[in-house]
């Protein structure tokens, strides 16, 4: 895209993490795959994946009541929601703990986005909040990471 030429692989790292569907479990791939080191790439994916996380625990609450005036936006609101309860056990049983290995899991709709709607319905005050989504970021970071790896490397010796 052309939107995106001239832009550094270190900062589309950072890019792709920020977003809500990627995170980090896409940007780590991505890092690695263009060679930038692991180290680098996992701390330009993990503060990508954080950019969101405060404004989302500051000003979802205000964005949920700017879009329940529209009806779409109470649907999307009621998709949302119910989503994430369904995938969320773990936040409502353990709290801020839950909250931590919700975001911490590596899978399809848990990461940092995920995890601040979760908060949110769950009540978590922000600094809770904060503290278990940044050290479930650094987690996961560290299983995509080690997991890419160990892909890296297995496609390395399938391909020999």
């Amino acid at each position: 895209m052309d939107v995106f030429r001239g832009c550094s692989k270190e900062l589309l790292t950072v890019f792709i993490a920020s977003l809500p569907i990627s995170e980090l479990r896409g940007a780590i791939p991505f890092a690695l795959g263009m060679k930038i080191p692991i180290l680098k790439a996992y701390f330009l994916a993990v503060f990508g994946n954080f950019i969101p996380v405060i404004p989302l625990l500051l000003f979802f609450g205000k964005a949920v009541g700017i879009l329940e005036r529209a009806a779409w936006g109470k649907k999307f609101l009621k998709w949302l929601f119910n989503r994430t309860r369904s995938r969320s056990r773990i936040v409502q049983r353990f709290e801020i703990i839950g909250l931590t290995l919700f975001v911490a899991i590596p899978l399809p709709i848990t990461g940092a986005w995920t995890g601040t709607v979760a908060a949110f319905l769950f009540g978590i005050k922000f600094r809770y909040a904060l503290l278990a989504i940044t050290l479930g970021i650094l987690i996961a970071g560290g299983i995509v990471t080690l997991v890419s790896l160990g892909g890296i490397e297995f496609l390395r010796f399938v391909l020999k």
